[in-house]
């Protein structure tokens, strides 16, 4: 669906930027399933043949692509079976059964991603892959598209990192759309696999992942993805995960957004690295999820706010 756009204008919100800055707020937190990954997961299973669809599909994440996978398969009448982690919230586990999903849990990455093989080997399954393809980008330039025809004044946008599927997307739609329009990609300091790919030159097989923003944690980079967003993006910044906290307290308090990690990270590349660079410009800013539980948001919260205070 449309998600809507925001000018976000509040005291604290301009006391933290250099004057002059406008911030336009994506809220992709909106979506079907509480992230932008619907679009993507929709934009593949659309494509399945009359066989594949009968066969179902299956995905492995750790929560907001199996979220979205099981969300597109009951909107299609598919059969799904998602992967996901010991570790996966279970909040975002209830929400896969509530679309229909049946849920596996591997012990580890390798094991989910052997998991969701067999289960495509011996079920003739469909793998959704999370980020992965140039349908999965085709979905996710859907919301670059959609927000250039609600703000198409914008001079910056902020995007989140993971895999790169989002980005990839949506900066390759920013850039036909509007190319003078400065792409940036922003990862968690602890997830920067895009970094690592971008130093070597190709995308990195195995990469260490420490953040709380779990949702952009993929260990490993792929092809596709890794080209579409060295083409689109002009500059790649990383946040650690205080300034992560500190962004959803602020969303929080001034916007009323219960923000996950990965929905804040963009905000948190505004009020940090990017602050002066983009002074007096007009941002767009992606909040691209909100899947948490309310006891995990309320620590991180918290744990924002101590940390304010000392």
């Amino acid at each position: 669906m449309t998600t809507p756009v925001h000018d976000w204008q509040g005291r604290e919100i301009a006391a933290r930027l250099a004057p002059g800055t406008r911030v336009n707020l994506k809220l992709e937190l909106f979506q079907h399933s509480g992230t932008f990954k619907p679009r993507g997961a929709l934009s593949v299973m659309l494509r399945l043949t009359d066989e594949q669809r009968r066969n179902g599909v299956t995905a492995v994440s750790a929560g907001n692509h199996a979220i979205a996978t099981a969300y597109a398969a009951s909107r299609l009448g598919i059969s799904a079976k998602v992967v996901m982690l010991p570790t996966a919230n279970l909040a975002r586990q209830a929400r896969c059964r509530a679309y229909g999903a049946e849920i596996l849990i591997a012990e580890n990455g390798k094991a989910a991603f052997e998991l969701a093989e067999a289960l495509a080997r011996d079920e003739g399954r469909s793998f959704i892959h999370p980020f992965e393809g140039p349908l999965t980008a085709l979905g996710t330039a859907t919301l670059g598209l959609e927000w250039m025809s609600q703000a198409n004044d914008l001079e910056a946008v902020i995007i989140p990192i993971g895999g790169g599927g989002l980005c990839a997307g949506v900066a390759s739609a920013v850039k036909l759309t509007n190319p003078n329009c400065r792409i940036y990609g922003v990862e968690p300091a602890g997830a920067d696999s895009m970094h690592q790919s971008l130093a070597l030159g190709r995308p990195v097989e195995q990469a260490t992942v420490s953040t709380i923003a779990d949702s952009l944690g993929p260990p490993f980079a792929l092809p596709y993805s890794f080209e579409l967003c060295r083409r689109h993006v002009d500059r790649f910044v990383k946040v650690d995960d205080d300034q992560i906290r500190e962004a959803m307290a602020l969303l929080a308090r001034e916007m009323k957004l219960m923000a996950e990690p990965a929905g804040a990270v963009a905000t948190a590349a505004l009020l940090g690295p990017l602050r002066d660079e983009l002074a007096g410009r007009r941002v767009g800013v992606l909040i691209c999820g909100s899947n948490i539980d309310i006891g995990g948001f309320a620590a991180m919260i918290n744990q924002a706010q101590q940390g304010a205070a000392l």
